[in-house]
């Protein structure tokens, strides 16, 4: 009888221990999926290399790239076209980046998906386009893997004179249509033109929470309601915010836009805004400041900046209706890299921004990608970085 309990207190005591070491196994992995422990304080430049402008793929152009994102599970890039379906129908491609520490190898497309409306038709473009069709154009700006489902979340900007709002849509790994998430009130456009987005300066960007609970969006540049646009005498407010995976906006925070670079009295065209968002933590994210200047002879420079902002103590905006002449404390920010003073032989249309993989050292690695908006003069770039932090 005493072996007999002396084996049972055995066979529980050992039940115990793999129970908390399988706890403890599973806490790690899911530590590792959310990178809750992730930090960024300064970028190392690795490589670049450029998608040459007359590239096709299965028949479609490739360029106007503004998102890029990574699928740890397969290894596999995603970057997404803002063709309006006027060269292609709108669509996405599977890719793979070789690269290291030291380099970046090659850039091999593997597969194209057209993005699919919620009828099952492609997107089409605005010569198309019909008031009393169910068809829509679709501006395709960001896009991010979906942890928690294996699918695809992408973002689109609408088109005020289409009377198309902004849009947050699921889809699966090959295009098709799964749900909508709804976007807030203040984001959508009026009829008097008085409050909402403004054209083609709209949700630019997005990305999950550590967690995967929820989805962050950034506004390019301030609502109507909120303000005027950067320029050189003088930064903005535009608008970050917080949703549920219904669509309930918990959280929205004023983003401090920096006024427009290097912009003279004689140019052209100036602006500035925030093109893309990336989760660090769960109250710290990069941001992506794009300023694009128009000089006199007509000749485009960018300026691109990388900021850290953190949430934590700004003033939560969700209930405020317009910024304009609201007394409100933004985020925070801190200049991560200056894409204009790196060794690049080019800072181009700079849209697109994700975490990639680990690299040896345990380091992470940081992706970016330009918008050659399907022109010449332009290029459809890919920069890697190294991420390092303080204790590097």
């Amino acid at each position: 009888m005493q072996q007999l309990k002396k084996a049972i207190l055995f066979t529980f005591l050992a039940f115990i221990m793999i129970s908390m070491i399988s706890f403890n196994a599973f806490a790690s992995s899911e530590n590792d999926i959310g990178s809750s422990s992730r930090h960024v304080d300064q970028l190392k430049l690795i490589d670049s290399k450029t998608i040459p402008h007359n590239q096709t793929y299965n028949n479609t152009k490739i360029g106007g790239i503004s998102g890029i994102t990574y699928n740890p599970k397969s290894n596999k890039w995603y970057l997404l076209s803002d063709d309006r379906s006027e060269h292609n129908p709108s669509r996405f491609y599977e890719a793979n980046l070789n690269y290291n520490h030291r380099q970046l190898n090659n850039i091999n497309i593997k597969n194209v998906h057209t993005l699919k409306q919620q009828n099952g038709n492609n997107y089409i473009n605005k010569k198309q386009f019909n008031n009393k069709s169910k068809d829509v154009v679709a501006d395709p700006e960001s896009i991010r893997f979906d942890p928690w489902t294996n699918n695809i979340l992408y973002t689109s900007e609408g088109d005020r004179s289409l009377g198309l709002n902004p849009f947050i849509r699921f889809s699966n790994l090959k295009g098709d249509f799964i749900s909508e998430v709804p976007i807030s009130d203040s984001l959508k456009m009026d009829t008097q033109t008085k409050k909402g987005f403004r054209n083609n300066l709209a949700l630019e960007g997005s990305t999950f929470s550590v967690d995967g609970n929820s989805i962050w969006t950034s506004m390019e540049a301030p609502l109507i309601q909120d303000g005027p646009v950067p320029t050189a005498n003088s930064g903005a407010l535009s608008r970050i915010t917080q949703y549920d995976r219904q669509g309930n906006v918990l959280s929205e925070y004023a983003y401090p836009v920096d006024s427009v670079p290097y912009a003279q009295d004689n140019v052209k065209t100036a602006e500035n805004g925030v093109s893309e968002i990336l989760a660090i933590n769960n109250h710290e994210f990069l941001t992506l400041e794009r300023a694009s200047v128009q000089s006199s002879d007509s000749s485009f420079k960018n300026y691109v900046r990388i900021y850290k902002i953190d949430v934590n103590h700004a003033s939560d905006i969700k209930n405020i209706t317009a910024l304009q002449n609201s007394q409100v404390t933004p985020v925070k920010k801190k200049l991560v890299a200056n894409l204009n003073n790196e060794q690049l032989d080019k800072v181009d249309n700079i849209e697109g921004m994700t975490f990639g993989k680990k690299l040896a050292n345990g380091n992470d690695s940081l992706v970016i990608v330009s918008d050659n908006n399907f022109n010449k003069s332009q290029v459809s770039q890919i920069i890697v970085f190294e991420v390092l932090n303080n204790k590097d």
